[in-house]
């Protein structure tokens, strides 16, 4: 019984982020989501990331759902633990296969230009004043 509520409650969580990922409704957070450097670059690309990922983070928790709420159904323990296990396999594999085409998405963009005023520091901020 413990099995089938780890599998429907996280079939669950998956499904609710891959939605909200689908829509552009995540924010950029250190928790939840595509959190690869090249997605937390910006707002922009922590949406891409997220949105790319959502598709298999959907199908993950499906999987992992349908694992769960088939669990009590059967009666062979062989089948039990087979289920469980491809259940937990696959949404894992589609919640990895998922962070990866994010991260790709993300790499894709252009990198945001420095920050005015910063003369050219690849970027970064140093906290040297360009003097004139």
């Amino acid at each position: 019984m413990i099995l089938c509520a780890v599998l429907v409650l996280g079939g669950a969580a998956l499904l609710f982020l891959g939605f909200r990922g689908l829509r552009g409704q995540l924010t950029r957070n250190r928790y939840v989501g595509v959190r690869t450097p090249a997605a937390m670059r910006s707002e922009d690309a922590f949406e891409l990331a997220n949105r790319a990922a959502a598709p298999a983070m959907l199908a993950g928790g499906g999987i992992a759902v349908l694992a769960g709420v088939s669990l009590p159904m059967l009666a062979a323990t062989s089948s039990v633990v087979m289920v469980a296990v491809f259940g937990l396999i696959g949404a894992f594999a589609l919640m990895t296969v998922g962070g990866v085409v994010g991260n790709r998405a993300a790499e894709s963009m252009p990198a945001p230009a420095p920050a005015a005023g910063c003369g050219g520091c690849a970027g970064g901020c140093c906290g040297v004043l360009k003097q004139n």
